[in-house]
């Protein structure tokens, strides 16, 4: 569709929005914009018909109200109008909440679980660790004794807040008071469980920026209005700032190892950042899935030890240590929150799997945890080693601009020379490779030119064969007419 050709009036009374909706829905109607055809970004369309971003956003909204758009975080806007057949079934697309509708439209976890899943495509999408670490024989002979010992107390109704035992195993490895310990299903339930539990539509939530996906979307269904912190620079001053003009609800960040950037605040900074919330009576999320993923020298001791004032709510996960698959986390917090938290908790899931958390309590019990992570973590600096020097062999230089991580699972990348992570991603899917493109870590129109490469879970042979396979696509970018015709900046 030729959208330069499109005519408005100015001087009706009807507004530029509506015409516009009027105009694209009458090409959806006559087949001039077919089904799953994307439509030009926002600021893309406002360029061409010279129209304000936000009309172009206004336009776009009220065509998803209506069935005949959809918006995908990281991809774009795409027309989704195909007609229901007579005899089709019942037409609940109308009957969806909002608040649902639009976690719908947001489908950023669910690719990435479909590029991990596609056995042809060599992903550095989903965070995960080594899973040739995990020890199977280990896991297996105590899944089998806990059956033997104790299949009465594994297979049985429990408590909400989680097999004592494991909490107690938790309390000792980690350092908290068992009370203080709520077991979860993964730590995306504990985020979940935050947002039900403090949130109300409308309330401020200061976020890292760029930040955890899963957190943005939590959040945001949550109706929260996200404020996001430069985690990179961590300036202090800018978040007391925020904290002032927004007065949030709460403030989410990952401080260790953070996702995506890798970047560690220091000592000072976590210091002076819970005196800065204890001031102004904002409690903190602290999300810790990597605290333990260090390649040599241990991160500093996370916000919920350095505590003094009891603000902080503290999260984390087996996901990112031992596999994502066991689906076991932890909140710790003060006896009041953790007393709330399982109420609602207990509305939703009356308590998690049983076999797992005593398998798990036995493994933290015996040091095996412990020595799983010496392994874990010698085969991630093995494997980051291996993708810097593929990245050295196969991308021409300032391809890609990053920092060294300490810890972690990821490389955060930046693009040169003006090359957009979304157009290098449909050229890298044909090619067989997959990353996690940088828009989907921001709660605004950033990260572009962003992306992030997970380097702990794909074998070191894999590896090679990804980044040669990212270097195609590069060179399948650069030749492609879009490159061509728009007389960009060479991309190499």
């Amino acid at each position: 569709m030729n959208y330069s050709k499109l005519s408005f009036s100015r001087l009706k009374s009807q507004s530029l929005y509506s015409q516009l909706v009027k105009r694209l829905e009458g090409a959806i109607e006559t087949g001039e914009l077919a089904n799953e055809e994307r439509l030009p970004s926002e600021r893309d369309l406002a360029e061409q018909l010279r129209m304000s971003r936000t009309t172009i956003a206004t336009a776009y909204r009220e065509l998803e109200a209506r069935g005949l758009v959809r918006s995908h975080v990281g991809r774009g806007t795409f027309v989704c109008a195909a007609a229901d057949p007579i005899d089709g079934p019942f037409a609940w697309r109308g009957k969806i909440s909002a608040g649902t509708a639009h976690l719908s439209h947001d489908p950023a976890m669910r690719q990435l679980m479909r590029d991990v899943a596609n056995p042809d495509t060599i992903s550095f999408t989903a965070g995960a660790p080594a899973l040739e670490c995990f020890p199977v024989d280990e896991y297996r002979r105590l899944m089998d004794g806990v059956l033997k010992r104790s299949a009465h107390v594994a297979l049985g109704n429990a408590a909400t807040e989680g097999q004592p035992r494991l909490r107690k195993a938790i309390a000792g490895y980690f350092g908290a008071k068992p009370e203080h310990i709520l077991i979860l299903s993964g730590a995306q339930q504990g985020l979940d469980l935050i947002a039900r539990c403090l949130l109300d539509p409308g309330d401020a939530v200061i976020i890292d920026r760029p930040g955890y996906v899963g957190a943005i979307q939590t959040f945001r269904l949550a109706g929260a209005n996200l404020v996001g912190w430069d985690i990179v620079r961590a300036d202090l001053d800018e978040l007391e700032d925020l904290i002032l003009r927004y007065r949030p609800k709460l403030i989410y960040t990952n401080p260790t190892f953070q996702n995506p950037t890798g970047r560690v605040l220091p000592l000072r900074e976590r210091q002076e950042m819970l005196k800065l919330a204890a001031r102004y009576r904002v409690p903190i999320v602290e999300d810790d899935p990597y605290g333990e993923t260090y390649l040599d020298t241990p991160p500093p001791p996370s916000l919920y030890r350095l505590d003094k004032y009891h603000i902080v709510i503290y999260l984390s996960t087996l996901s990112k240590t031992l596999a994502p698959g066991i689906r076991l986390g932890w909140l710790v917090a003060s006896d009041y929150v953790v007393e709330q938290l399982t109420a609602i908790k207990q509305r939703e899931n009356l308590f998690t799997e049983g076999p797992g958390q005593l398998v798990v309590a036995e493994f933290l019990e015996r040091g095996l945890f412990s020595d799983h992570l010496v392994l874990m973590r010698k085969e991630h600096s093995k494997r980051l080693n291996i993708l810097n020097q593929a990245i050295d062999r196969h991308l021409p230089r300032k391809t890609l601009d990053f920092t060294q991580p300490k810890g972690g699972l990821y490389l955060w990348c930046r693009l040169g020379r003006g090359v957009e992570a979304q157009r290098l991603l449909q050229h890298a899917i044909v090619s067989g490779v997959a990353f996690a493109n940088g828009e989907m870590f921001y709660s605004d129109d950033a990260g572009r030119q962003d992306l992030r490469l997970c380097f702990s879970h794909v074998p070191g042979d894999r590896i090679e064969e990804g980044i040669r396979r990212l270097s195609k696509a590069f060179a399948a970018l650069k030749a492609s007419p879009l490159t061509r015709d728009a007389s960009a900046v060479p991309l190499v």
